[in-house]
């Protein structure tokens, strides 16, 4: 029903932002990656906005991105994924970042968000996996999900990606990190050279 809205900030707190276009202020709940971009008194915005439909209320959800928009429209077809969760998950990870903990099956990083135990976090993977990365233009992040994804169907690969995750990187670091690497090699080389990407990352 709306596409987008374009107006100026009359309103904000850490969930929400109330637009006005033309007279008329509406109140989109937005995640903190969009409230960090738009939340300044007076400001003009754009943003990209979803509405959902319940028995009691009509409730807009404002997005500065589009790309952020579309996470979140899939977010929401996952079983048991509602609009508050969807929210809050947006809220501790970019879509990029949400892809790669997808694509490295990176449960820890998902159950972060409010609301969100490893259940959910394991079905948004299961259900998401292939799904996500296709459905966005992620750009260079596109080629980490690729390393992340190859990373897990070996069996050298996935015994690296295990012992770096015990060395304390998350399991999307590792994933990208091995990923990236001849899978042909041993496990202890691909520890190693991991271990000096990751050095050089950080």
């Amino acid at each position: 029903m709306f596409y987008s809205i374009t107006g100026n900030v009359v309103y904000y707190d850490s969930q929400s932002v109330a637009i006005d276009c033309n007279g008329v202020a509406f109140k989109c709940y937005a995640t903190v990656n969009t409230l960090k971009n738009v939340a300044r008194t007076g400001e003009r915005v754009t943003l990209y906005t979803h509405l959902n439909v319940k028995e009691d209320a009509l409730d807009l959800f404002g997005f500065y991105t589009q790309q952020e928009m579309d996470c979140f429209k899939m977010l929401m077809d996952v079983n048991g994924v509602g609009p508050k969760v969807a929210l809050a998950i947006l809220s501790e990870l970019t879509p990029e970042k949400l892809a790669l903990s997808i694509a490295s099956s990176d449960t820890k990083a998902i159950t972060r968000a409010n609301g969100v135990g490893p259940k959910v976090a394991q079905r948004i993977i299961l259900e998401l996996k292939d799904k996500l990365a296709k459905g966005l233009d992620l750009g260079n992040t596109g080629l980490e999900i690729e390393a992340a994804s190859s990373a897990a169907n070996g069996s050298n690969t996935s015994e690296a990606v295990s012992a770096l995750t015990m060395l304390g990187y998350s399991q999307s670091e590792a994933s990208v990190a091995v990923g990236k690497l001849d899978p042909s090699l041993s496990v202890e080389e691909l520890i190693k050279q991991a271990l000096k990407q990751l050095a050089s990352f950080g």
